[in-house]
């Protein structure tokens, strides 16, 4: 009897080994296949970027364009003190759960980490206003035309729920971030990165097919240099 458990175990085990070992190759392999790869260069006329801090990706857009004025749609009042030299907006999708408990690596644990990957909660999205230092690093280069910012610009709009602003009251890490109501739901398949990387194809910009990793959103990206 303990050797049919023991032998029952050590199959459960190579089979959750060879289901991560084909995510991660998946993921790996499709960076070479990207997606808008020939795709006309057109000259950047909008200052964006991916931010990404070795796990979670954010889009990064100037507060005001000819495009969009971001501030209309996440206006001050709802974050605690945005830095008067703030100039940039940056903006994620992702687990409401792990958004609103895990404030720092710190605060992760195994049950929120596994609950996010199996799926079934809410998304938010997260929004900060940054200033221009904090572009200096962890920051990739997102050349955008008019247009591609305009379609981007559009697909985070389309996130969020009912198409409108809905802040979480109360939800803040810092004094220049919240957190707003969004559509969709995290899963294995759906991560934070996919979010970006299925905004970035639709703009027409060269991204991994899929991108369930921050590498997946940036490989094909230039970084910031320091």
């Amino acid at each position: 009897m303990i050797r049919r458990w023991l032998r029952r175990i050590a199959f459960t085990l190579l089979g959750f080994t060879m289901a991560a070992g084909l995510y991660v190759g998946a993921a790996c392999a499709l960076m070479l296949w990207p997606a808008n790869a020939r795709a006309p260069a057109s000259p950047p006329a909008v200052q964006a970027w991916v931010l990404s801090n070795g796990i979670h990706t954010d889009l990064v857009f100037p507060i005001r364009s000819a495009t969009v004025d971001w501030q209309q749609l996440f206006p001050f009042a709802h974050f605690r003190a945005v830095p008067p030299d703030a100039e940039f907006i940056a903006i994620g999708w992702g687990d409401r759960e792990f958004y609103l408990h895990t404030p720092t690596w710190a605060d992760l644990t195994a049950s929120r980490a596994l609950g996010a990957l199996l799926g079934g909660n809410r998304a938010l999205l997260h929004v900060t206003y940054l200033t221009r230092a904090s572009l200096r690093s962890n920051a990739f280069h997102l050349p955008l035309s008019q247009a591609q910012y305009a379609q981007l610009a559009g697909y985070v709009q389309a996130t969020l729920a009912s198409g409108g602003a809905t802040p979480v009251a109360g939800a803040h890490y810092g004094n220049d971030d919240a957190f707003y109501e969004a559509e969709g739901g995290y899963h294995l398949f759906e991560t934070c990165n996919t979010w970006t990387g299925r905004g970035l194809r639709q703009a027409g910009v060269t991204v991994s097919r899929w991108t369930p990793f921050d590498f997946n959103v940036t490989w094909h990206l230039q970084p910031v240099r320091p």
